[in-house]
C-alpha cells in the first residue's frame, strides 16, 4: 500500500480549498478505499492547527483537524524520529517542522505531500509530490 505523509500547508490547503486541494482529496479518496496510508507528524499537526486557527478560531481549526484523523494517522514525536528530525535540520538547515514531515517520510518509506519548496534540498533520498505553489 501506498504512504504519504502530508506536511502542513497540505492539510491547510485541503481544509481551506486552497490550491492543491483537489490532490489531496484524491489522497484522501484512496485511504478510504484502502489503496494509501496517509501519515502526518503530530508536530505537522500542531502546526496546521495554529495556523488555521489564526484563520478560522481555535474551535472550528481543532473540529477540522479532528475530522480528518479519520483518514489521516497522526503519528508521535519519539526520541528516534526527533533525532531525525534534528539531523535533517543541522545538516540542510531547514525549518524545525518541516524536518518532522521529512523525517517520517524518511521513516516511512512515504512520498511527502506539500507545497513547500525547501523539501528540495534533500534531493532524490525524498520522494515528493509537490502542490503548486501560491504565485507572487
Amino acid at each position: 500500500m501506498k504512504q504519504y505523509v502530508l506536511d502542513a500547508n497540505a492539510v491547510m490547503r485541503y481544509l481551506s480549498n486552497g490550491l492543491g486541494a483537489e490532490k489531496v482529496a484524491v489522497l484522501i479518496h484512496k485511504a478510504t478505499s484502502g489503496e494509501a496510508r496517509l501519515l502526518i507528524s503530530v508536530i505537522n499537526w500542531g502546526e496546521a492547527l495554529y495556523s488555521l486557527a489564526k484563520l478560522a478560531g481555535l474551535s472550528k481549526a481543532t473540529a477540522d483537524l479532528k475530522s480528518l484523523g479519520i483518514f489521516i494517522e497522526s503519528v508521535a514525536a519519539d526520541e528516534v524520529l526527533a533525532e531525525a528530525a534534528a539531523t535533517l535540520k543541522f545538516k540542510y538547515k531547514m525549518g524545525y517542522a518541516d524536518t518532522y514531515a521529512a523525517a517520517l517520510a524518511l521513516q516511512k518509506g512515504a512520498t511527502l505531500v506539500t507545497a513547500d519548496p525547501e523539501f528540495v534540498k534533500l534531493g532524490k533520498q525524498l520522494r515528493v509530490l509537490a502542490l503548486p505553489r501560491h504565485s507572487a
